[in-house]
């Protein structure tokens, strides 16, 4: 293996890093007109397999203990799926995944492009509420079932190795990256790995940056991925979340998020996720007002969601951007 000259022995080997940061690029004036803040889009999309979730993926397949004869299962709206799957092929590791219906077509091919085993489809919301419900209520019913010793779940909602994936490899890229002048760091609650994880090393750093928090508007949304934490009952939060790290927290409605993503590609060229659309709106609100320099998680691109995207783009001219 030579990094070097772009040379390795294992895909695995191209998920970021310290010494392999995913790129940040600075926001122009015609999605960010403020000359007070210097905007920064960190685009996750690099990861070998598309997502912020190749991280965790990583850390909690690594920090497993898979005996010969089990299979991972796990829940996921898809980018965690996709990622655990293309790592366990390279370990050959068999995996069988649930989803939500709701989730889009395209993560769903891919998956099964993967060759994932068996593909569970539950009738649920995109981040289900309830442990026993939808996507996460078919795994616990696998592990409680008769042949549950054959499965091992990493459980990206409760694994600690979730937030220490983004506090040892995220958050300082982000401090590196910014030479330590990060003043706000905005991200989205979901399994709440990336915010808990990357909140809590750069408040380390500096007490005084800012960790902002984005979600849906309301619970029944169409933003995969996110889930709203508002309004939920503390059992029912992810435990892996400590909200001592975060500062604020805003709302965001879908179709703001959707328009969003479409203006950034629009006026930057950069294609991202309506997830990405939802958090970069939330930056853009939150600093009209505000001086310094702002990082804005990316999870991953446009090329899974073009179905979600089709509605919205379908008749441009209503658009108005």
């Amino acid at each position: 293996m030579n990094k070097d000259n772009k040379v390795y022995d294992s895909i695995a080997d191209l998920i970021a890093d310290i010494d392999n940061p995913t790129p940040m690029v600075r926001l122009n004036e015609r999605i960010n007109p403020s000359r007070e803040i210097d905007m920064y889009l960190k685009l996750e999309r690099f990861n070998p397999f598309g997502s912020i979730k190749d991280r965790i993926a990583k850390a909690m397949i690594e920090g497993a203990r898979i005996v010969k004869g089990q299979k991972l299962v796990e829940p996921s709206s898809g980018n965690t799926g996709v990622a655990l799957t293309a790592l366990a092929n390279a370990m050959d590791i068999p995996v069988e995944i649930a989803v939500p219906e709701r989730i889009p077509e395209e993560k769903k091919i891919l998956l099964r492009l993967l060759g994932v085993s068996v593909l569970w489809e539950a009738d649920d919301q995109l981040c289900p509420i309830f442990p026993n419900e939808g996507a996460r209520g078919l795994v616990n019913g696998i592990l409680h079932g008769s042949e549950g010793s054959r499965y091992v779940n990493l459980n990206q909602y409760e694994n600690d190795l979730n937030v220490m994936a983004h506090y040892r490899t995220t958050g300082p890229e982000i401090w590196k990256q910014t030479e330590g002048k990060v003043n706000y760091f905005f991200a989205g609650f979901g399994t709440c790995g990336t915010i808990t994880g990357v909140g809590r090393y750069l408040k380390e750093q500096n007490p005084e940056i800012q960790i902002i928090g984005i979600e849906p508007a309301r619970a029944d949304h169409n933003l995969p991925g996110m889930k709203r934490i508002t309004g939920l009952r503390g059992d029912l939060v992810p435990t892996i979340l400590d909200s001592s790290v975060i500062d604020h927290t805003l709302e965001i409605e879908d179709d703001d998020a959707y328009r969003t993503a479409i203006e950034l590609a629009r006026k930057t060229g950069i294609l991202v996720g309506p997830t990405t659309g939802a958090i970069l709106k939330g930056a853009l609100n939150y600093t009209q007002n505000r001086s310094g320099c702002a990082v804005v998680i990316s999870p991953d691109d446009a090329f899974k969601y073009t179905s979600l995207f089709s509605p919205y783009v379908a008749d441009a001219g209503k658009l108005d951007i």
